[in-house]
């Protein structure tokens, strides 16, 4: 029998998640059956996501949600064979069982210098987040100009590099001078350390005076308010997270919307990745392509260790990873 060190969620989050809301415990997983693997945890990614979905579809015990890499060390299942890595929706855990129907192999060929955590992340769901986002919902053309907040995290730093392929300009903004300094780097236009500014409306006039067609929104919050009654004529909007509101334990009160939304005739629209699951390949392949070619440069921030992982989470939640948050086994 195999022992699986599980992470649970102890106590729904009230407020910003604390170290006494988890618990670590062991379970003892049964016997392969037919048609199952067994698998063992590699890197697992830390996601803001993991925050508002908790609360929505967990119940206090269960097992934390979160996907993984991992190592397929045990099969009864004729397509899955011991020693292939694949993607998995498995949660906080050491090992899991699957029945296969759940798993996603890594495109091949993967290219033995690039790390697998990146399926987790520029080649993975975030990255995925990123491109479709980008050309499906703010439907990018050569020469807009395109804002993305959190611009440093894992969907963010694709966000900029993609736009920048498309052929616009890119404004970013972060938490941090380091961070400003590699969007710079990578090859944003503008950026700015949000923190610091006297003045976020008058930051974002200066980097771009003209306004935006395109924004990029990760944060929501204040920082949407201003950005709105910057966008041009008919610019589009797409909402794919709001990590300033997640943590709330009482909503927060306008501005709102409908004045920018109308005056400048905008299109804002919502988003989950997985809208776009039979285009999953499509999207792979593109980003695998463009990172093996330098168009897209990646960052982690690795933690190692499973008892971290808690903690790991909390930091992300503040902002303090640059890039892709994941912990290493």
């Amino acid at each position: 029998m195999v022992k699986a060190k599980v992470w649970t969620l102890k106590k729904h989050f009230q407020g910003f998640p604390k170290a006494s809301d988890f618990e670590l415990k062991e379970v003892e997983l049964p016997k392969l059956k037919d048609g199952e693997v067994l698998l063992a945890s590699v890197f697992l990614s830390l996601d803001p996501y993991m925050r508002p979905y908790s609360q929505k579809s967990l119940k206090e015990g269960d097992k934390m949600m979160g996907s993984q890499v991992a190592r397929i060390v045990e099969s009864k299942n004729p397509t899955y064979h011991i020693g292939a890595f694949a993607v998995a929706n498995g949660g906080w855990t050491t090992h899991f069982i699957s029945d296969g129907k759940d798993l996603q192999l890594l495109p091949t060929p993967w290219p033995e210098t690039l790390p697998i955590s990146l399926a987790l992340g520029t080649i993975g769901m975030p990255g995925l987040t990123a491109y479709f986002g980008l050309f499906e919902i703010c439907r990018i053309k050569p020469g807009d100009i395109l804002l993305v907040n959190s611009a440093a995290g894992a969907v963010g730093t694709v966000v900029g590099q993609l736009a920048k392929i498309g052929g616009c300009k890119v404004v970013g903004c972060a938490g941090s001078d380091k961070k400003v300094a590699y969007l710079k780097q990578i090859g944003f236009d503008e950026a700015f350390n949000y923190k610091t500014v006297g003045s976020l409306e008058e930051a974002l006039r200066k980097a771009s005076p003209s306004g935006y067609d395109c924004y990029f929104d990760n944060v929501g919050g204040e920082f949407s308010d201003i950005a709105l009654r910057q966008m041009k004529k008919y610019g589009r909007i797409a909402v794919c997270g709001a990590i300033s509101l997640y943590n709330d334990k009482e909503p927060q009160k306008g501005p709102y919307v409908q004045v920018p939304m109308i005056y400048q005739e905008l299109c804002m629209e919502g988003f989950i990745v997985s809208r776009w699951n039979n285009r999953r390949e499509e999207g792979l392949k593109a980003l695998l392509k463009w990172v093996v070619e330098g168009k897209i440069k990646y960052h982690e921030d690795i933690t190692e260790g499973f008892e971290n992982m808690p903690a790991a989470f909390m930091g992300m939640l503040k902002g303090d990873n640059f890039g892709k948050a994941i912990l290493k086994m």
